[in-house]
């Protein structure tokens, strides 16, 4: 009994001494007050064929109708759009072919801000409902013109669960279930998961002992780079992501449970 105890406490030991070497292994939650997800932009406009365009500030667009069906959509998604009146929009997306998420986006009596409010479930079941306030920067009226977001509101902030895989990590969102395993090696990996898109992937590279960097494609195509950096104290994941032809940055603050 002695010696297996003792075997315990060695292999304890091994396993704290490996997470002092490695800062980001652990549990880490979003905390969405100290997080920065505003600034961002999203233009609609009528095209001459009488489609919507959407264009995200990545530069990613998509064409759609207002008229119920499916149409692809960015980062593989499908959405369907219904205008409901002149202020109203509803919006559905789907992804991998289920259902991900339903909104309705309103426009203020004078046509200046747009609150979109999101619902769904999470793989696990857990509900989430989020929501986003922009602010008209030009364009009009109704949907149309470029919109920035002022306020984001996230419901059900996620867990990631964060372990060491050779000369790499493997990240699990558990909520999502979601697994990403990638090596230091600067390579394209593809992240499993029931709403992970068939063409996305991701690349890490070392950038200091507390820091890497984070490339994401969409079908071989750069949507983003993010830098990961662990506080000095252990205690706090920063994220801070730019995306691919613009300037909008977010920044996203996990702390360490």
């Amino acid at each position: 009994m002695r010696l297996r105890k003792t075997g315990i406490l060695l292999l304890t030991a091994a396993a704290m001494l490996a997470a002092a070497d490695n800062p980001f292994i652990g549990k880490w939650k979003l905390n969405v007050a100290k997080s920065e997800f505003t600034g961002t932009t999203t233009t609609y406009e009528q095209t001459a064929a009488g489609q919507w365009q959407m264009t995200a500030n990545d530069g990613q667009s998509y064409k759609f109708r207002m008229d119920g069906k499916e149409y692809p959509a960015t980062n593989g998604a499908v959405a369907i759009w219904k205008q409901v009146d002149s202020h109203t929009w509803e919006t559905s997306y789907k992804m991998n072919g289920v259902p991900a998420s339903t909104g309705i986006r309103k426009l203020s009596s004078d046509g200046e801000t747009m609150t979109a409010i999101f619902k769904g479930k999470k793989p696990n079941g857990e509900s989430f409902e989020n929501s986003t306030t922009e602010q008209r920067v030009a364009g009009g009226p109704g949907l149309a013109g470029k919109w920035k977001s002022t306020q984001v509101n996230i419901s059900a902030p996620d867990m990631m669960e964060v372990t060491a895989a050779g000369d790499g990590l493997s990240m699990r969102i558990p909520a999502w279930n979601e697994t990403f395993d990638v090596k230091f090696d600067g390579k394209d990996y593809h992240p499993a998961g029931p709403t992970v898109p068939a063409g996305y992937t991701m690349s890490m590279k070392k950038t200091g002992p507390r820091s890497f960097e984070v490339i994401d494609k969409m079908n071989g195509k750069v949507t983003d780079t993010a830098t990961e950096t662990i506080s000095a104290d252990g205690k706090t994941w920063t994220e801070v992501m730019t995306m691919a032809g613009s300037n909008e940055k977010t920044r996203a603050v996990f702390e360490r449970q």
